[in-house]
């Protein structure tokens, strides 16, 4: 019994080595076989094929190349970190938190300043004449309408909360005989103003018309007549103002 197993366990070490002693005949072999043959020694015609790359080098490489030196007029070179922070400056900025310092600093000489809470309805901030609000149309200073009843701002109004009939007048131009504007719907993305070719349709810098009942925000055209009424010269002043944006 022991025999056997002395035998089993010399013999295993041979086999293994017995293997890969073969393994190694064979390609060596093998690459005798390829270096003595004609294929090797074949001419190879250059210029008609590119060599082959595959740029593994480039994709693997996380080091970009080092930027070029630059050079004043008298060809000396220049230095890019010359007037840049030490490293003296940054290791002071960094054990000694001074970032933290500057931030807390900021909030102490605000918390002895007066608050800038304004105190609405009684005082009121400034708006921009770009401000989007309350609907209106507009008359000219003859007192004839501006509407032309082309429909662009109904056309793209992105809500479609615009509704505009028209008829032709006597001298051949068309009138609007229904105005529209369900506000309940309204985006106030200033679409219609921008649309419209006559400034008819705009939107005034009025925001305090908050109702109680959902049917005083469907305004018609009697509504928005009367707020362009009231503030035409607000309206005429902003648009003023901004036509060089326009």
């Amino acid at each position: 019994m022991f025999s056997r197993t002395r035998l089993l366990v010399g013999l295993q070490p041979r086999l293994v080595f017995a293997q890969q002693g073969s393994a190694v005949r064979s390609a060596v072999i093998a690459r005798r076989l390829i270096s003595s043959s004609t294929c090797s020694n074949a001419q190879h015609t250059h210029g008609h094929t590119p060599p082959l790359t595959s740029g593994i080098d480039q994709r693997t490489s996380h080091h970009p190349a080092p930027p070029k030196p630059q050079y004043d007029a008298q060809g000396n070179e220049l230095d890019a970190y010359k007037d840049g922070p030490s490293a003296l400056d940054k290791a002071v900025h960094l054990f000694f938190f001074t970032e933290i310092i500057r931030g807390m600093w900021v909030v102490l000489e605000n918390f002895f300043r007066p608050p800038y809470t304004i105190m609405y309805p009684f005082e009121k901030g400034p708006l921009s004449p770009r401000f989007r609000g309350e609907h209106a149309l507009r008359r000219y200073p003859t007192g004839e309408e501006r509407c032309i009843a082309c429909k662009l701002c109904e056309a793209i109004c992105p809500a479609q909360a615009i509704t505009i009939e028209s008829e032709a007048r006597l001298d051949g131009s068309r009138k609007t005989t229904k105005y529209d504007i369900d506000m309940t719907k309204c985006i106030y993305c200033g679409f219609c103003q921008e649309a419209c070719p006559v400034d008819a349709i705009v939107e005034t810098q009025n925001q305090e018309f908050s109702v109680e009942t959902r049917e005083e925000l469907l305004y018609n055209k009697e509504k928005l007549l009367a707020n362009g009424d009231r503030a035409e010269a607000e309206i005429a002043a902003n648009l003023h103002s901004d036509h060089v944006y326009r």
